[in-house]
């Protein structure tokens, strides 16, 4: 039985060897998958410098393992910095860190190497593991040059500028240009999708969805549009969107284009004038002189036709009179008149128009309220042609209140040294599409009218260096705002 025990204990001792040798075996093939073969470099270090490395690390550093061996790891970061000094410090205080920080080789190439170290990993000695990321740190060094490059043209671009996202139309920024032209605050935009926020700015939702299934159907659209800013101011704009710019973005650039058009409709009207001015001259020529000679002779038979045909005789002299009156404007719009500005009281002007107009008013219904600020300055202009953009105005409020009603003018002292005036009636009011054409050469919205009366106050209003505005809506009435310079006027 001793012997049979002896013999067991012996073959036991074999085994536990036989274990042990394939643990060793193990543990050597692990090493050399985790520490020789690793694709990270390794390195074991401890004060006195390095102890060992892998391969992966000789090639980071661009050393053999002979010239890594008892030098400092940390001697090959390049700026010992606050950066440093904190990863310095995290490392004595917990034991271990992760960061990354930019190394010299010894050959003189830079690297930025992210690392994990940890104090007493094996045997007393700590380990350091690196991983070069110098390819990803350069690529985003570019990208955040590029992005800061977009931004600054983003940020300083005369065109407006508006990102939303392409999956759910949320609008993620908006640039300064974008938000002055469209008299917004940012932060109101971002966040509100695209959609509803043209709906905001006026833009009905058929005519938003047809923009946005042209752009998704396209990749792109391009175009104008209108509406009024929440001053009422109406704008014009052209506009460019492009579908994912970058990273799942859409982009719409658009720009101002109201002073073009506005420009485009004074040079149409300019050359309208022209056409008109050149045609002046010749109804001066060859009509005024046979009317003088019917005007001369009409009256020379009063004595003997009024008395039996009194009706024919008045109709005649006022159709004479309002040819008369139709070429004077022509005149007036085919050359400058030579006139002589002064400084005189607006308000006793407009004074002078209502009493002139005053039985006219009386006979038709109509009630003329003024009110006035004290203490306006005096205005620098010429009376006579204030006047007769007065009377013109006045005039066609009467005429569009034919069951009578109130005219009321206002005169009032603004900032910037100006001076606006207003007259407002009670009348028909016009629709956008008549209003747009109020001014333009034989346009009127009267049975009688030629549409030069209007055309000719916007002339004499120009002069003075000063605007009229018509605010309008079909039923409510109709509103002239005339707007004059203190002190600009006439002076060339």
């Amino acid at each position: 039985m001793k012997e049979r025990r002896f013999f067991d204990e012996d073959e036991q001792s074999v085994a536990e060897k036989s274990s042990i040798r394939e643990l060793e075996k193990k543990n050597a093939e692990l090493y050399k998958d985790l520490f020789i073969e690793a694709i990270d470099g390794i390195v074991f270090w401890n004060d006195e410098g390095v102890i060992d490395a892998n391969e992966s690390a000789c090639k980071i550093f661009e050393s053999s393992i002979e010239d890594l061996k008892g030098r400092r790891i940390f001697e090959f970061v390049i700026d010992h910095d606050g950066r440093y000094d904190k990863v310095v410090k995290t490392l004595r205080t917990e034991g271990s860190v992760r960061d990354e920080l930019l190394y010299i080789m010894p050959n003189g190439q830079k690297k930025y190497l992210e690392f994990t170290s940890k104090l007493n990993a094996v045997d007393g000695n700590h380990m350091t593991i690196f991983r070069n990321v110098t390819e990803r740190y350069e690529m985003e060094q570019q990208l955040r040059e590029r992005e800061n490059k977009f931004r600054n043209v983003f940020e300083g671009a005369l065109e407006g500028f508006i990102l939303w996202r392409d999956d759910n139309e949320e609008i993620v920024d908006v640039n300064p240009s974008a938000a002055k032209m469209l008299d917004v605050i940012k932060e109101d935009l971002v966040g509100q999708s695209f959609l509803s926020a043209l709906e905001n700015l006026g833009v009905t939702k058929e005519k938003a969805d047809e923009y946005l299934d042209t752009f998704k159907r396209a990749g792109q659209s391009e175009g104008a549009i209108s509406f009024s800013l929440k001053s009422g101011v109406k704008k014009h704009f052209e506009f460019s969107m492009k579908h994912n710019v970058f990273s799942d973005l859409n982009l719409i650039t658009f720009k101002d284009i109201t002073e073009k058009l506005q420009l485009e409709e004074e040079l149409r009207k300019s050359d309208t004038l022209n056409v008109i001015g050149e045609l002046a001259a010749g109804i001066a020529h060859e009509i005024r002189n046979p009317m003088t000679a019917l005007k001369g002779f009409i009256q020379l038979l009063e004595p003997t036709i009024k008395d039996k045909h009194s009706l024919y005789y008045d109709v005649i002299i006022n159709e004479l009179n309002r040819i008369d009156s139709i070429i004077n404007e022509f005149l007036i719009l085919a050359k400058p008149q030579a006139v002589q500005y002064s400084e005189r009281d607006i308000v006793q002007i407009m004074r002078e128009t209502v009493d002139l107009l005053g039985a006219q008013a009386v006979l038709h219904n109509i009630q003329i309220c003024m009110d006035y600020e004290y203490n306006i300055p005096n205005l620098f202009c010429e009376p006579n042609q204030l006047k007769k953009v007065f009377i013109n105005l006045i005039k066609n409020a009467i005429e569009v209140m034919p069951e009578g009603g109130k005219i009321t003018i206002s005169i009032n002292q603004l900032k910037g040294e100006k001076i606006h005036i207003s007259i407002k009636d009670e009348g028909f009011g016009m629709t956008p599409e008549k209003l747009q054409k109020l001014g333009e050469p034989f346009y009127t919205t009267k049975e009688k009218g030629t549409g030069l009366g209007l055309m000719v106050s916007f002339r004499i209003i120009a002069e003075h260096q000063g605007v009229i505005e018509v605010e309008s809506e079909e039923g409510l009435g109709t509103i002239f705002h005339i707007y004059l310079p203190l002190q600009q006027g006439g002076k060339d």
